[in-house]
């Protein structure tokens, strides 16, 4: 399976899959990584490894028409957004071939502005009392494309954003490999809104 892994930070995602690729656990390359940020981190840990690179800002127009550009020169089965920041538009060609991770049980909590430690700030002003994670198909909204596998984790009383989000990340860092082999398998549907194995 091969995977082209979309970043805008650190990488702590990218860095997950390979780790799961080099131990075994994961049946897949990463054929290529691509950047919205020039200065992200997670470059460096893409060029230690000798995953090819490139960087595809937001300014300039046409954002999403050179993003899948460059995803086509590597010909993946599937691209993985691993904090990828900003929306796109995915053409016929990738419908059902892009997948997200968002660090809660969606539908809740999701949306635009909800990323990262807005998210876990959420969770905790609301009071829920479990939070977690999705992995979905993107579409060109926020958080609504059809979900593969989500993973649930308590959320304590003392709880920060922090420490919330470092339990979350946690079950990220299974469930969005548990993702690619189911889908690795081949014999799912997507039936509306359900996605069947």
């Amino acid at each position: 399976m091969r995977l082209v892994v979309c970043i805008s930070g650190g990488g702590t995602t990218l860095q997950n899959l390979i780790d799961r690729i080099a131990d075994g656990r994961l049946h897949a390359k990463i054929v290529g990584v691509i950047s919205s940020n020039p200065t992200a981190f997670g470059i460096s840990r893409a060029q230690r490894v000798g995953i090819p690179v490139q960087i595809i800002e937001r300014k300039g127009g046409n954002h999403s028409e050179r993003l899948f550009a460059a995803i086509r020169e590597y010909h993946p089965d599937f691209v993985c957004l691993a904090g990828w920041l900003n929306l796109i538009r995915i053409p016929a060609d990738y419908a059902q071939r892009v997948l997200n991770v968002h660090p809660s049980l969606l539908p809740a909590f999701g949306g635009k502005g909800m990323y990262g430690h807005h998210v876990h700030e959420a969770v905790l002003a609301y009071g829920a009392k479990v939070s977690g994670c999705t992995v979905h198909f993107a579409d060109d909204t926020y958080d609504t494309g059809p979900i593969v596998v989500q993973r649930a984790v308590p959320v304590q009383d003392n709880d920060t954003p922090e420490t919330l989000a470092k339990r979350v990340f946690a079950a990220e860092c299974e469930a969005y490999p548990e993702a690619l082999q189911k889908l690795a398998e081949k014999n799912w549907q997507i039936d509306g809104r359900q996605w069947r194995s």
